[in-house]
Formats: C-alpha cells, structure tokens, sequence
C-alpha cells in the first residue's frame, strides 16, 4: 500500500512515533522486550507492550514510511516475522548496527555536529560527550533538503570536526543506514575540541571562538 508522505501524519502517529523511538532506543529491556544483536525487535512484541494498545501493523507501517529522519528500518526476518529496529541512537547496547565504517575522509563532505550555546562553555573545554549513548551524532550537511538526520535543525551552534585529523589519531567513524555519521568519541566517550576544525553560529555563519 502507497501512503502520501506527510498528509497522512496524525498526533496520534507522533505520539506512537516517541514511544516506538524511545523503546527500540532506551526503554526495551527495562519493559522486557528482547533485541536481536542488531537492534530488532519482533513487532507483534512491541504492539502487545504498554503505549501500543489500539496500534496495528499498518500504522507502523505508516510511521516508519513518513518520519522524515528515517529513524527505523522494517524488515521481515528469515522465519517471516516482522521485525523493527532504530538506525541509531541507542544508549542500549546493540552490537551489530550495519555501520559502515568511515576510514576515508574524503568520501563525506563535512563532518557537522549542532549544538546549543548554553552547552558551548562545557563543549569548548571538555568536547563532545556521548553520555549514555553509544556515539556521538554528526551530519555530512547542514539543516535542509539534504539533510534527513543527524543535526536538530533548531541548533544554534554548528561544530565541524577535522575527519582526516580524527581518523589518523585513531578515533572511529561510521555511517548510519540513513547517512547519521557517528563516532563512539575516544576510550572516555569524548571528541575532543583539539578535533574541532571550526565552530559558527547557525543564525549568520560568524565563526565562534574556540
């Protein structure tokens, strides 16, 4: 079945789209759901699980089609089970993500991750922290018609990191199924300011001092 691209896009779909978001990203063993080491998770699982009462197949189906960051991937597994997982952003622990690994710093243009100014004055002195997730996220491009996710388009501070620089001291790149570049940061979680090639700010393009 054919759905039309955002006309189709209720409330009710954004509140499903959160709830999906944050179970196949943060929530799904603590509600005790089972991923598979690459992130999937049976979907008749998720629809019997609390949030998803009244929710059916189609209307996954529907969210997955129209979110617009293509934050899922549906698939159905060997054994003809339907089966969804988030392309990235988990704080849980998912081995086998189909990342590409990024070892050549010519094959992206940029390397981009957006922030906001009230995080710059800790950013500018410790770097870029993933926190409890597992990488850190960047975009090739800056918020627009190529760019699907990556980078907020609120962000107020866009921060590009020297990938060629990075790669050679031996922190890790890789690229998401729906082009997210992200990095895992150093053996504490961190990119550090040493790799920031240049920092401006979103509203005119003046640089920031870094």
């Amino acid at each position: 079945m054919e759905f039309n691209r955002k006309s189709t896009i209720t409330k009710d779909d954004v509140r499903v789209s959160k709830r999906l978001s944050w179970l196949l990203r943060h929530g799904a063993l603590n509600e005790g759901l089972h991923l598979s080491t690459e992130g999937f998770i049976p979907l008749q699982q998720i629809l019997e699980s609390k949030g998803f009462e009244s929710v059916s197949i189609s209307d996954i189906e529907r969210i997955v089609l129209n979110n617009d960051k293509q934050r899922f991937t549906l698939r159905t597994s060997e054994t003809g089970i339907l089966e969804i997982k988030a392309n990235q952003g988990h704080s849980i622990d998912v081995r086998r993500l189909e990342l590409t690994p990024l070892t050549d710093p010519k094959k992206v243009q940029n390397v981009i991750h957006g922030t906001y100014f009230q995080f710059w004055k800790c950013i500018k002195k410790e770097g870029l922290f993933r926190g409890k997730r597992m990488h850190i996220h960047f975009s090739e491009h800056l918020p627009g018609a190529k760019n699907i996710s990556g980078i907020r388009a609120s962000a107020e501070i866009f921060i590009y990191v020297d990938l060629a620089k990075a790669l050679s001291q031996g922190l890790k790149f890789y690229i998401s199924p729906n082009n997210v570049i992200l990095s895992p940061g150093n053996e504490q979680g961190y990119v550090k300011p040493d790799y920031f090639m240049k920092v401006c700010r979103a509203s005119d393009g003046h640089l920031v001092d870094v």
